[in-house]
């Protein structure tokens, strides 16, 4: 009897390796992400070195198990829907979209069936019709909405806390950006009334824009400059703008932490590094086969305030000790 089943066992173990042999052979599923940014990479970095970072402690490594396809429109309006189209073409497994409404819109005109992943830019996306609700997003798009808009009150009390001579304020924007639009004519007004603060709009629409609105700042000479950020075109002058009020003195608040990084006085919003771990999230479900249309889109729960000290000793400000001690970072 152990004679007749020997053959047998050494069949079976024969098979066995075999199998693990070849196993091991099979090449490893590489998944292709799209990503599309309104920035160039210089000024997308530190964003993208976030996300690769949060992938990479879920076990996504770019070069072994995902490739990244970067795209950057570099703040040129007409390149998403030809970024976008091109990404589909190469057949990526999602596209991750770090832009606003116009780049959101892009991608999912580009693709009904790609998963797209945002990356919140302050607009709320069932008003601007990316997706159906926030717990039932409904078809190809999910993610995380910053709610940016929401925050220019916030943004205004603690630039009024840290600048307390503050009484006019000019406002930068791209009034083809939705959210900044809305943020600027129907939220900031009242939150300006409450805080007796005068804003002053000022609309950037082209590249060109810039040297007429900074000659008309420099002659009205306001007592601080607010950016509440989102349009390709203030994005993509970010180093411009805060060498600017760099250069005039200006006290400085933006919605995003980049600018303050760049050398701008002060941001408050949306904790990003927290934002970027959660792209990996759904990065991460999605690949493993949930639908976006299940996973709901999600809100930040953790906010940041950013003030750049070397920034307030050049243009000779001093910041009240109480607004030095909310901040979450301080650049010295």
């Amino acid at each position: 009897m152990k004679r007749a089943a020997l053959p047998s066992i050494l069949v079976a173990v024969v098979l066995l390796a075999l199998g693990v042999t070849a196993e091991a052979q099979q090449p490893k599923k590489v998944h292709r992400i799209g990503y599309l940014s309104t920035n160039d990479p210089a000024t997308d970095s530190a964003r993208v070195e976030g996300i690769r970072l949060a992938l990479r402690q879920l076990g996504y490594i770019e070069g072994q198990n995902i490739a990244i396809e970067y795209r950057y429109t570099q703040g040129k309006i007409d390149r998403p829907p030809e970024l976008a189209v091109e990404l589909v073409r190469l057949k990526v497994d999602i596209i991750v979209v770090a832009g606003g409404d116009a780049t959101i819109q892009a991608a999912k005109n580009a693709t009904k069936t790609i998963p797209i992943v945002m990356i919140g830019a302050g607009s709320d996306p069932v008003e601007a019709g990316h997706v159906e609700s926030l717990a039932r997003p409904g078809g190809n798009v999910t993610g995380i909405t910053t709610l940016g808009r929401e925050l220019g009150g916030k943004r205004l009390e603690l630039f009024k806390e840290a600048v307390p001579k503050l009484s006019r304020v000019a406002v930068l924007y791209d009034p083809a950006n939705r959210p900044s639009l809305h943020e600027v004519k129907e939220l900031l007004p009242a939150d300006a009334r409450s805080l007796k603060l005068t804003i002053q709009p000022w609309e950037i629409r082209a590249v060109d824009d810039f040297d007429k609105v900074f000659a008309a700042l420099n002659k009205q000479r306001p007592d601080g400059l607010y950016v509440p950020g989102g349009g390709p075109v203030i994005t993509a002058n970010q180093k411009r703008i805060v060498g600017f009020a760099l250069k005039s003195r200006l006290p400085s608040m933006y919605a995003i932490k980049e600018y303050v990084d760049a050398g701008a006085l002060m941001s408050y919003g949306a904790d990003l590094a927290d934002s970027y771990r959660r792209v990996a999230y759904f990065v991460d479900r999605i690949l493993k086969g949930a639908k976006p249309a299940d996973l709901p889109v999600e809100q930040p729960t953790k906010f940041e305030l950013v003030i750049n000290l070397k920034t307030a000793k050049q243009i000779d400000l001093t910041i009240p000790p109480e607004v030095l001690a909310r901040a979450n970072r301080l650049i010295k």
